[in-house]
């Protein structure tokens, strides 16, 4: 984490002076599995199979955030109030920084009942009240997922989504009636309201547009 928190700060610090995208190559994250050898077809229905129920993901979620958690099942409720139960959902860890703009880049697999398990990673900017920087064990909820490959698009911050409980904080983002919602667990500061997106892609890049 201490190695993609400093890769973040340079990435930022480039981008100020206009130097283009760059490649780059990122190891599993701790705590997620990973990527089969032999990974499944990108692009699989999901839809088949019954959604993960609310004590699945919190279950899921403890293992996940460890002693953090103790908001997890809050945050759950929450989000199935909103957008009803999951049928995917990714276990990864992301680092971020911002100055009024900010850049978020992360890594994990995204899971299903049915249609195995995906390596994904994601990039994003935002704008907005947002300073600082922070690193995320991130667990994001997936709502309505038809393929396994609808998760490689670009996915829009929701104005208002935003509900923190104790260590652990929610937002959601939506496309083509896709919902992601992000719970993220990390340290450092990240305070502020921000709008933007994640784009999610098969293989890591630097290039969050």
């Amino acid at each position: 984490m201490r190695a993609l928190m400093r890769t973040v700060a340079s990435v930022l610090v480039l981008v100020g002076f206009g130097i283009g995208p760059l490649a780059a190559q990122a190891n599993p994250p701790p705590g997620v599995n990973p990527a089969p050898s032999n990974p499944p077809p990108q692009n699989q229905p999901v839809t088949q199979a019954p959604p993960y129920s609310s004590n699945e993901i919190i279950d899921t979620g403890h293992r996940f955030f460890g002693a953090v958690s103790s908001g997890l099942a809050k945050i759950v409720e929450n989000a199935g109030s909103q957008w009803g139960l999951p049928n995917g959902y990714v276990l990864g860890q992301e680092a971020g920084g911002a100055m009024v703009a900010g850049l978020r880049y992360g890594e994990g697999v995204l899971y299903t009942k049915n249609a195995g398990d995906l390596r994904v990673f994601w990039q994003g900017p935002s704008v907005g009240f947002d300073f600082g920087g922070d690193g995320a064990r991130t667990m994001m909820l997936v709502y309505s997922l038809p393929a396994t490959g609808a998760i490689y698009q670009r996915f829009v911050g929701i104005d208002g989504s935003a509900y923190f409980v104790g260590g652990l904080g929610m937002t959601a983002l939506t496309f083509n009636n896709i919902v992601v919602v992000p719970i993220r667990s990390g340290v450092g500061v990240r305070l502020g309201a921000n709008v933007g997106y994640l784009k999610f892609t098969p293989a890591a890049t630097w290039n969050p547009f």
